[in-house]
């Protein structure tokens, strides 16, 4: 069913005069959309450590791990399809939404009849009302995932980071109120569920598009097929991801892994801030260079080499101050937490490159080798896991570290062959950052036990960054001689500052 302005989520996916400068603008936005909105999360975060136990985190933490699956097989890789896809019609996303609908009706009800199922298999006994309320999120995840899908079709990202920083803003608010008011870990569970309602509100309500009857064509196969693979991957992936919270939570309890949750979440925050905006905007533009591999493969360079270029200092900082930084946010009764930051934080170095593999997959339409690529890192990873499960939470934290510094190059040279990305490639756009990186948390290390240890923690997380920043760029700078992704930069502020400030004529 047409509304007024939907035509425009409908016209034809190709590549248009300003597309790379549009892009590199609207990554900016979102970034800082996407800053803001982790602003948010880790201030909730803060307030929600001093008032909760690590009990109550590792409580949640526990549904969680089973049951965050739900929103990658809700959308069935359908959203990545529409992106990509040249020519899509108001039938074809309509029936995808029916769709999306279909499965997330058959979990809600799978996760409520086994939500008791649960609460036995950790032991929890109150882990059955938790399944049964978050159950409650798959409907509403369903609602909004092809108005996305859209709105990310037509570039509107700025529309879609307001609409985030809106939903988790006011969904933080009521969970902090909550365990103020003594609801205990229910203030935790409170929040996916009132910022996923609100999520789905803000969008219909941007995105003028309703749908219509479901009709099955053969370009809707082609997009479920496209999906499934896409699906693949992100299955696969979240395994990986999720079965570390698992393991901890049946073998050690929900102590050790509320310790491990609350440590993990400030990583994957920053992880998030720059890997999920970027994903959509890269995906989006690179899709539509299918059919100019030289514009595709120099595009895809300079982005990556930009984002590493920045983000791996970043983690190469968290490294050095996560013990610290973890007092000083969460209070003392959280320092368990702070070396698992550490850890996290070396392996966010090669993690935040290996994100990026989607880019090539989606813009090259081989989502086939993204899944298959998906079971190759799975089953790495939990050998990784079995490796450090022996060792408690510190043991998982390093084997996961290692496990994906020797998978990130060959991630990024699986998903480039088809477009003719190399290992050379690979290398060249992000091997100054990384080992600058790893350089600056050495010298960082060395410089805060020798020096800097009888200083405050305050104090001491200033001067390690400091010290870690000024490493990092006298290698990646002084040595390797890298300085496009800072002209890029700046270029990119100087095109804002000409908006803002428009020379009157």
């Amino acid at each position: 069913m047409a509304e007024p302005g939907a035509d425009k989520y409908f016209t034809e996916n190709k590549a248009y005069a300003g597309l790379g400068r549009a892009s590199l603008h609207s990554g900016v936005i979102f970034i800082a959309a996407r800053g803001a909105n982790i602003f948010v999360q880790l201030a909730s975060t803060i307030l929600l450590a001093r008032i909760l136990s690590p009990h109550d985190f590792g409580l949640v933490a526990m549904v969680i791990a089973l049951v965050g699956f739900a929103p990658m097989l809700i959308d069935l890789g359908t959203s990545e399809a529409s992106t990509q896809k040249t020519h899509i019609t108001q039938a074809d996303i309509s029936t995808l939404f029916w769709l999306n609908i279909a499965v997330a009706l058959v979990l809600t009800v799978l996760l409520a009849g086994g939500s008791s199922a649960v609460a036995v298999f950790f032991g929890e006994p109150s882990l059955t009302g938790i399944a049964l309320v978050l159950s409650g999120t798959f409907i509403l995840t369903a609602l909004s995932t092809q108005h996305y899908a859209l709105m990310r079709r037509a570039m509107q990202f700025r529309h879609i980071a307001m609409i985030d920083i809106s939903a988790n803003l006011i969904g933080s608010i009521v969970s902090v109120a909550m365990a103020l008011t003594g609801w205990g870990y229910w203030s935790l569970v409170a929040k996916p569920i009132v910022t996923a309602a609100l999520t789905v509100v803000f969008v219909w309500m941007s995105c003028h598009w309703v749908p219509g009857r479901p009709r099955f064509s053969s370009d809707v196969k082609e997009l479920v097929g496209f999906g499934l693979g896409v699906t693949g991957f992100t299955m696969t992936d979240y395994l990986a991801k999720s079965a570390d919270r698992i393991a901890i939570g049946y073998f050690l309890g929900a102590g050790p892994l509320g310790y491990f949750q609350n440590a993990f979440t400030i990583y994957s925050n920053l992880l998030s801030i720059l890997t999920e905006p970027l994903h959509n905007i890269a995906a989006s533009s690179l899709s539509k260079l299918r059919n100019d591999a030289d514009e595709l493969k120099r595009s895809w360079t300079l982005a990556l080499s930009t984002l590493n270029f920045f983000s791996a200092p970043a983690f190469a900082v968290l490294a050095v101050t996560g013990q610290d930084f973890v007092v000083l946010l969460l209070g003392q009764k959280w320092a368990p937490a702070g070396p698992l930051l550490c850890i996290f934080a070396v392996r966010g170095i090669a993690h935040c490159v290996e994100r990026t593999m989607g880019w090539l997959h989606v813009a090259a339409g081989r989502a086939d080798r993204w899944m298959w690529w998906g079971v190759y890192s799975a089953v790495f990873q939990l050998m990784a896991l079995a490796a450090g499960l022996p060792f408690g939470v510190t043991g998982v934290a390093i084997s996961y570290t290692i496990a994906m510094f020797v998978l990130f190059v060959p991630a990024l040279v699986y998903a480039g062959r088809p477009v003719g990305i190399g290992t050379k490639d690979v290398l060249q756009a992000v091997g100054p950052q990384t080992v600058a990186a790893l350089t600056a948390v050495a010298v960082g290390f060395v410089v805060q036990q020798e020096f800097l240890r009888e200083l405050s923690q305050f104090m001491r997380v200033f001067l390690s960054a400091m010290v870690c920043a000024v490493a990092y760029f006298a290698v990646v700078i002084g040595v390797f001689r890298v300085t496009d992704p800072l002209r890029l930069v700046l270029s990119v502020l100087r095109d804002f500052r000409a908006v803002r400030s428009p020379v009157s004529s």
